[in-house]
């Protein structure tokens, strides 16, 4: 019962429900007003229907401009039925509210205005003073239902247009907490787990190769083997879990490193069309994998400055390996550093990727001309910070 109760009701607020609900009314209404059922009855019976009955068509979700003209049609029903015959009832009047006041709701508050200009021409022409009062009533009324339907539809619009703006922002939220992650990511499994897979295998060699280590050593050595392991293994699932979250559809490479300098050069070389040159001295020696990448992530940026504040300027990038530290150098021979030196997102990147792994950058003039960047970077993995 509950549930046909529910239904009878929805069906009721439905545009075919509202419609026949005021036919009723304003057909009832007019049988009890018409004292003759001779010749009046028609014409009270098609004024009834004709003030109430397009109301299907404005409360629909038909074209605007059918909306309009079943809007327009109610309202000149009922000025007919008010002016010449002075029977407009109850379901005509609330019929035309409605027309009024979703017309504005629409945001159409013009074709509301226009609805309501007819009564007050009534309002000033009449020759009854009963057709006056009513017509005066009928504007009053009809002007609040369009002042209110307009709220509505600003209200409405403004909240849409706060939903679409929040969504975006979220979307660009995730979106950039999605690229954090995927970075998080791959420089945990690049670097961090790195070494701690060294742990583990450091510790098991020392168990196995130190001469001489009594039981108690060899325990311990075993326990720091064993606690890297579970710990590589607990990072593993993490970063299953970053991935799984950060997973935008885009194939992952590993991070680069300064065995990918010489594509970077040519990638740079082309995209500029000037002349860069990579000069490498000292002896190669494979490197910390954070400083690897560290070294790369200088070179590209410092690049891509070079680009934007002295296109076409030769640019020369150096790599001087040392016992305790590589030199990385990115020289562009532009017009100085007024134009590239100027403090920005990208310099103090480069310097905040040096101070990770325990290294300096200096950027600034080179000497003869051009601007430097400079960046010195521990070798070792014990003596990063």
């Amino acid at each position: 019962m509950g549930e046909e109760r529910w239904t009878v009701l929805r069906s009721a607020r439905s545009p075919i429900g509202v419609s026949a609900g005021l036919a009723l009314l304003a057909v009832g209404e007019g049988l009890l007003r018409s004292g003759d059922p001779g010749s009046s009855l028609a014409v009270v019976l098609l004024l009834a229907l004709a003030t109430t009955l397009p109301l299907v068509f404005v409360l629909g979700g038909g074209r605007e401009r059918s909306r309009g003209v079943a809007a327009g049609a109610v309202s000149a029903a009922c000025v007919l039925a008010l002016v010449p015959f002075q029977a407009l009832t109850l379901g005509a009047a609330c019929a035309q509210l409605v027309c009024v006041y979703v017309s504005a709701r629409a945001g159409r508050p013009l074709l509301s205005g226009v609805l309501v200009v007819p009564y007050v021409f009534v309002a000033l022409f009449a020759e009854h003073d009963a057709t006056r009062i009513v017509a005066v009533l009928l504007a009053v009324l009809a002007s609040a239902a369009a002042a209110t339907g307009v709220t509505h539809h600003v209200r409405s619009t403004a909240l849409a247009h706060s939903a679409t703006e929040q969504a975006f922002a979220d979307t660009l939220l995730e979106h950039a907490a999605r690229g954090e992650r995927a970075r998080i990511a791959r420089e945990l499994h690049d670097v961090v787990a790195h070494h701690i897979s060294m742990i583990a295998v450091q510790a098991e060699n020392a168990r196995l190769t130190t001469a001489g280590l009594p039981p108690e050593g060899a325990a311990r050595f075993l326990a720091i083997g064993d606690t890297a392991r579970t710990a590589l293994t607990e990072m593993r699932r993490l970063l299953g879990v970053l991935r799984e979250d950060a997973d935008t559809g885009v194939q992952r490479r590993p991070q680069p490193g300064l065995g990918q300098l010489l594509e970077l050069l040519d990638e740079a070389r082309d995209a500029a069309g000037s002349a860069t040159r990579l000069i490498v001295s000292g002896p190669v020696a494979a490197l910390d994998p954070g400083v690897e990448v560290t070294a790369y992530r200088i070179v590209q940026e410092a690049l891509t400055n070079a680009r934007r504040h002295a296109p076409g300027a030769a640019v020369d990038v150096e790599l001087q390996y040392g016992e305790d530290e590589l030199a990385v150098r990115v020289r562009d021979n532009g017009p100085g550093p007024t134009a590239p030196g100027t403090p920005g997102h990208g310099l103090l990147g480069m310097r905040e990727r040096a101070a990770t792994v325990g290294g300096t950058l200096r950027t600034g003039p080179a000497p003869g001309g051009g601007f430097l960047v400079e960046a010195r970077l521990p070798v070792h993995a014990e003596a990063l910070a």
